[in-house]
């Protein structure tokens, strides 16, 4: 096993080898020199695990030292250790970003805590986190087996989510191990659905909410308390994005509301983007507003009508609010959208879809360097958070805090990483989509879909008098028998959306309020 290797410059070491027997004796190695100049020359012929450095020594100051050797190697960390406790010393030392500083006299326990922060510190997070997990292992997958409601389900993915996070610098055999327990609870969660989804429809007094739903029960209660509102909508966005980007927000808003509503099915944009802004069903859109809805097998844009549809909503309810529509969909406008905020504040209601991730998700499919970038979901979680800091759109939520309003964060729906093909059949009338597939003559195998043979019963309109609607569960993806191994190899471990997962399912439903 491998030592950490020290090095510590002080004018006065021998004074200090106590210290350095200490240290040896708990395993490191400890390389020491008597000034700034010599530590300089060993960090550029060697590497080092952390850098002791006196802040008085001749010759070249500690201070001095310690721009040098960031210099030659900004990451490794360094500890000043100082006689004076003058607060400029320390300032111009922290400026300089050290890691930490000590006032001599310094004990041996200071200095294995000060190794501990520095060194050890990311294992000994590591190590206490898998064992957390391994505890709740089996708790978890109790309630997992046990659950029979929807917010028993969405407890689960935030468990799930808040364990993705935890366990992303992990090794592999405890992330692979909560990847098993997430298809266990997709497994579970598919079940569910097969056998609730469609009573939902039958009281739908009683049911979860669900995408027309989020205007009635969250959007007009704020506006009816003479608050201004922003609705932010970003397009694929998942729960687990959500976390990633919170906290960048914190600095600038609390979280009055964490939770999640229930997309519909299909988990698409054309289908549950069009129900928020509705407040209906797409079935009824097609019914009540045909000139708004736009079928299927149409080759014009499927959500092109959002700010009329809105506008169908606050008519049917008696909504006279004031409201703005804006669709980002480049950096150029979304700088454009920040300049005119001042005119939006005088709405009551601004309503924008960002469609970035959206973009970001396609892009990891289409793009083989973008799929080496974001291989796994660490890394698309990584990337996510990266693309959020560095864009307008981070600018755009801290412009929007300044003016004082709530803001309402969600999304029409997530997505989920497939793995898995099933075959399916279909003529050429039948819809490209790999998570849901829509026909009057599909050949598939019930067992491994989601089926749908009265599609009017969930909503949702009947192309054809015998069209069948299938979703699939899980990680699988619908594939043709034609050229199957090429389309397989194309779109696995691809980000999908149209099917029934928590992932693309049970999705973030946030309301913030400015600090």
């Amino acid at each position: 096993m491998k030592s950490e290797r020290i090095l510590w410059a002080d004018d006065e070491i021998d004074l200090l080898r106590p210290y350095i027997i200490f240290l040896e004796e708990k395993g490191y190695e400890v390389i020491t020199t008597t000034n700034g100049k010599d530590a300089v020359e060993l960090c550029q012929q060697e590497n080092f695990d952390i850098v002791f450095l006196d802040e008085n020594m001749p010759g070249l100051s500690g201070l001095e030292t310690l721009s040098d050797i960031k210099a030659i190697n900004p990451s490794t960390p360094i500890v000043m250790i100082t006689k004076s406790e003058e607060e400029n010393i320390m300032d111009m030392a922290i400026g300089n970003k050290i890691a930490d500083y000590l006032i001599k006299p310094v004990n041996p326990n200071q200095i294995l805590m000060t190794l501990k922060k520095h060194i050890h510190k990311k294992d000994i997070i590591n190590e206490h986190t898998t064992t957390t997990y391994r505890q709740e292992y089996q708790d978890l997958s109790f309630v997992i087996d046990k659950a029979t409601t929807l917010n028993e389900f969405m407890g689960i993915h935030k468990t799930l989510v808040y364990w993705e996070l935890e366990l992303q610098e992990s090794d592999k055999s405890m992330r692979e191990l909560l990847e098993s327990q997430k298809a266990d609870a997709n497994k579970a969660f598919a079940r569910f659905i097969r056998n609730n989804y469609e009573t939902w429809f039958e009281q739908t007094s009683e049911r979860p909410m669900l995408s027309p739903d989020i205007f009635k029960k969250r959007i007009f209660p704020l506006l009816d308390n003479n608050e201004s509102v922003f609705f932010i909508l970003i397009d694929n966005f998942r729960y687990d994005q959500w976390k990633v980007i919170q906290t960048l927000l914190n600095e600038f808003y609390n979280v009055v509301d964490d939770s999640m509503y229930c997309s519909i099915l299909p988990t698409a944009t054309q289908y549950a983007r069009n129900a928020i802004f509705s407040g209906l069903m797409p079935l009824q859109i097609q019914q009540m507003y045909p000139e708004l809805w736009v079928e299927e097998e149409e080759e014009t844009g499927k959500n092109l009508m959002e700010d009329r549809l809105i506008q169908t909503q606050l008519d049917r309810f008696r909504k006279h609010y004031s409201f703005s529509y804006n669709k980002v969909n480049e950096s150029d406008y979304c700088e454009k959208l920040i300049g005119r905020l001042p005119q939006l504040r005088q709405k009551q209601l601004n309503v924008i879809v960002l469609n970035f991730i959206d973009m970001l998700s396609h892009s990891r499919t289409e793009s083989k360097m973008m799929r080496e970038l974001a291989n796994d979901e660490p890394a698309y979680l990584s990337l996510t958070k990266s693309w959020f800091k560095h864009s307008p759109t981070y600018e755009l939520f801290k412009s929007i805090a300044g003016m004082r309003c709530k803001v309402v964060v969600t999304t029409d729906h997530g997505t989920v990483k497939i793995t898995d093909p099933v075959k399916v059949i279909g003529d050429k009338n039948t819809n490209v989509n790999l998570r849901y597939k829509i026909g009057k003559s599909l050949s598939y195998n019930a067992q491994k879909v989601y089926e749908v043979t009265q599609p009017r019963k969930i909503g949702l309109p009947c192309p054809n008098v015998s069209s069948t609607y299938i979703f699939a569960t899980q990680n699988d993806f619908f594939a043709y028998p034609n050229n199957y191994n090429y389309y397989v190899s194309y779109y696995k471990n691809t980000l999908q959306h149209g099917g029934v997962s928590m992932e693309e399912m049970l999705v973030p439903l946030v309301t913030l309020a400015p600090k």
